[in-house]
């Protein structure tokens, strides 16, 4: 019914930019809660951040002020950019959709981080 797909991935030097863009399709829905999460290799999927059908947004603190997730309502896509990228951000990061009524989660498939010199 709903397909996210990530992409925007790669391989960036500490200090260096990415932005990962999660293209929603399908049964889509007004209200609803839209996050990006990561998972490094052996440790737990950790919520990234997270922006409301109402536009309103939360982050991790290990990102606070170095990545801002923002939406296109009319291409129907969730952005994550993310600056100032560190060695510890390295993770497959995935894009989520809460639909808020029904309480239906969607999880794209993932696209790779890797942040080294």
């Amino acid at each position: 019914q709903v397909q996210l797909v990530e992409s925007g991935g790669g391989l960036v030097q500490p200090g260096g930019s990415l932005r990962l863009s999660c293209a929603a399709s399908g049964r889509l829905f007004s209200i609803y809660v839209m996050g990006w999460y990561r998972q490094a290799p052996g440790k737990q999927r950790e919520l990234v951040a997270t922006i409301t059908s109402g536009g309103n947004t939360i982050y991790t603190d290990s990102v606070k002020g170095r990545f801002t997730i923002s939406k296109d309502n009319a291409k129907n896509t969730v952005n994550l950019q993310m600056n100032s990228l560190k060695p510890e951000d390295t993770a497959v990061y995935y894009c989520k959709l809460r639909a808020t009524i029904s309480r239906r989660d969607y999880w794209g498939q993932g696209t790779q981080v890797t942040v080294s010199s």
